[in-house]
């Protein structure tokens, strides 16, 4: 594994990403972060700096963990792709030859693809369950089992916010036979040395920042949305239960596998996860092959989403531009986070990236942390290949 320095560093040429990184905390309010990025499969930012918990003072250092919440969806779409490239998973087949009980109620022709790109029609988890049953898995992904979709499935798609990582998560256990989680360890994360888990152990929580949720002006809307509008209940379900507060900050919420929110990891995995999916990847290491990349990269679906009501567009799981985020590349894919975060690769300049922080926040011009991030960097590696003889 590559060797990283000790304390927040740039290569030669990246030093404008130090100092986007800076002015987020001069200028933009920010608390606690890390940013990094790799290019050819090579470190070339590694930062991270100020809070990682405001009521002790605790400083960010160089392994702090943070909560990526819908970056996890990224991860999770990694470990269905590494299913389809070993010939395990066809994402042309029904959901239903892997899982059979997801047949009823007319779900019996919802493909893999469809499901792992918004379209199945299931971003609501119906019925009334408990928190407790909420985190041990069963009742939920019986439950969307049960659902008839809200829409034809094929015909639309609609970002499924929280029920994607029970869905998705469900696929990879019939067909692995192991959780999300624990494929994700065994199969990915320990082979490249990351630092990153669905399902952290107790072991390694005081490494956890602490979130800070966005203004309770913010929290109160998404309560105030009439019971027809299914963003609300998306961001919310099942049963409301999972809310933009302090309740993140509770280890039942970091012990279970939410495979769609609570991938928890250091920005620096994140990118090393993502640097592993393009070029020679990561310590001559791919993660997935270059062809299993551009099939998942590939657009699926693009235009008006059902529950964001406004454009997005989904690869083989991944989100792409200009959802994914505004600076990245045409061909990028990934996925961004609840509050500001980003994780992504690039294939066309070999680059990889994390932004992660603590401080959760939703503007609605877009945000505007990570923008100065991606877009500084984007300048720097392209300034250095013009420099570069072709």
């Amino acid at each position: 594994m590559t060797t990283l320095d000790q304390r927040p560093w740039c290569a030669s040429g990246f030093e404008p990403v130090a100092t986007a990184f800076a002015e987020n905390f001069d200028k933009r309010g920010e608390i606690g972060a890390s940013f990094s990025a790799f290019v050819d499969g090579h470190p070339v930012v590694d930062l991270w700096g100020g809070i990682a918990d405001p009521a002790s003072q605790r400083p960010w250092e160089r392994d702090t963990l943070a909560l990526g919440f819908s970056m996890t969806k990224g991860v999770t779409a990694t470990c269905a792709n590494l299913l389809v490239e070993r010939g395990q998973l066809d994402p042309h087949a029904p959901v239903a030859s892997y899982w059979p009980e997801f047949a009823a109620r007319g779900k019996q022709s919802i493909t893999v693809e469809q499901l792992l790109s918004h379209q199945a029609g299931l971003p609501v988890i119906e019925g009334n369950l408990s928190l407790d049953e909420a985190l041990s898995w069963a009742p939920v992904v019986d439950q969307l089992a049960s659902q008839t979709p809200l829409w034809e499935p094929g015909t639309a798609h609609g970002y499924h916010l929280r029920s994607f990582g029970w869905l998705a998560g469900e696929i990879v256990r019939r067909v692995s036979g192991m959780t999300l989680g624990t494929f994700l360890e065994y199969e990915i994360a320990r082979p490249l040395e990351l630092d990153l888990w669905v399902g952290l152990p107790e072991a390694f929580e005081p490494r956890l920042a602490t979130l800070i949720p966005p203004p309770q002006e913010f929290r109160d809307l998404l309560r105030s949305l009439p019971a027809d509008m299914w963003l609300g209940r998306a961001t919310t379900g099942p049963s409301g239960h999972f809310n933009y507060d302090e309740s993140w900050n509770e280890r039942h919420l970091h012990a279970c596998e939410l495979p769609s929110s609570n991938g928890i990891g250091t920005a620096r995995a994140f990118a090393r996860l993502y640097a592993g999916l393009v070029g020679t990847g990561v310590d001559g290491r791919r993660v997935l092959s270059a062809t299993t990349v551009q099939n998942a990269a590939r657009e699926r679906v693009r235009g008006a989403d059902r529950i964001l009501m406004r454009e997005t567009a989904f690869g083989l799981g991944y989100m792409l531009p200009p959802t994914l985020a505004p600076a990245a590349g045409a061909r990028a894919f990934g996925h961004a986070g609840a509050g500001g975060s980003v994780a992504f690769a690039d294939p066309e300049r070999g680059l990889a990236c994390c932004y992660l922080m603590n401080h959760m926040r939703f503007d609605p011009k877009g945000e505007p942390r990570a923008h100065a991030l991606v877009q500084a960097l984007y300048a720097c590696v392209d300034t250095i290949n013009k420099r570069e003889p072709q």
